[in-house]
């Protein structure tokens, strides 16, 4: 019996501590809401003139507030930050010029927010890999010419392959005006290069895009004028097939009649290889082929 009564007297000691320790009170702190929120965003490069930037897509966003222990960013795209920083620099990779609206909360103390939104707008424009500048360029200007001494300067295919499986040319197999253009690459400034053709007056156009240049017959040389020197467009929109083991992955556009060595009615290439000595170019033409050159620089 006394057995029985300690036993019991026991438990209801441990209950009363259970209970005294259930009562204890903890504190967090005063919940403080951040005020006084305020956001500052400068787009590099930005100038009256250009006020969407240079084309680099780096935007410096600033936010203050009073009560804040953190911030959490939201750009405007799928990606978001939380920083303990009121600034941070981030860059929009959409091409061309793109409205964002950016909303920041400022989180104080037990998660209390304040919020705050802008809207901008960001011009972005590819950024050239730096080794496609210096082997298409040199760093300053480099001029290039149809390989005309190699098999294969002048190719064509189906758009599912990556090779010239329908017909690839012997040396010097073309007329003169094939293998007279004088293409030259010039870097122009940060993120910039240049094209000129050069075609000594006359140009080869496959018969199929003879009309596309404002011609009429067939394989043949025509006097194409190609522009003048013109801003070269870069970017990644790769033909369906294109992989790391047929292309450097870059796409160049040229304006106007896009005339680089010969006519196809193509104004884009996809760069399948790329030396300083040696350039293969693939292009789309307007008959639905895949149209080939390959290139010497000087």
């Amino acid at each position: 019996m006394r057995n029985n009564i300690r036993y019991i007297s026991l438990a209801s000691f441990l209950i009363m501590i259970m209970a005294a320790a259930c009562e204890k009170k903890y504190s967090f702190g005063n919940i403080v809401t951040p005020a006084n929120l305020t956001i500052t965003t400068t787009i590099q490069g930005a100038t009256t003139a250009s006020p969407a930037g240079d084309g680099s897509g780096n935007v410096t966003i600033t936010v203050a507030a009073s009560n804040a222990i953190a911030y959490k960013f939201y750009f405007g795209t799928t990606d978001s930050l939380i920083s303990s920083s009121g600034s941070v620099t981030y860059k929009y990779t959409t091409l061309d010029t793109n409205q964002y609206t950016i909303v920041v909360n400022a989180i104080g103390t037990g998660g209390a927010m304040s919020t705050i939104s802008k809207q901008i707008k960001v011009y972005y424009l590819f950024q050239i890999p730096a080794p496609i500048d210096a082997a298409l360029t040199g760093g300053t200007s480099r001029s290039w010419m149809a390989a005309k001494d190699s098999a294969g300067n002048f190719g064509v295919g189906p758009t599912t392959s990556f090779t010239p499986d329908y017909y690839s040319s012997a040396p010097n197999e073309k007329p003169a005006c094939a293998y007279g253009s004088v293409i030259t690459f010039t870097n122009v400034g940060t993120n910039r290069i240049s094209i000129n053709v050069n075609n000594q007056g006359s140009s080869f156009v496959i018969g199929a895009a003879t009309a596309f240049y404002g011609q009429s017959g067939g394989d043949g040389c025509y006097p194409i004028t190609t522009g003048g020197t013109q801003t070269v467009t870069f970017g990644t929109d790769q033909f369906a097939g294109s992989s790391s083991s047929n292309s450097t992955g870059i796409q160049m556009t040229i304006p106007g009649n896009g005339i680089i060595n010969f006519g196809t009615g193509a104004k884009t290439y996809e760069v399948l290889f790329l030396s300083p000595k040696v350039m293969t170019l693939r292009a789309i033409g307007v008959d639905g082929l895949a149209w080939y050159t390959v290139l010497k620089s000087n």
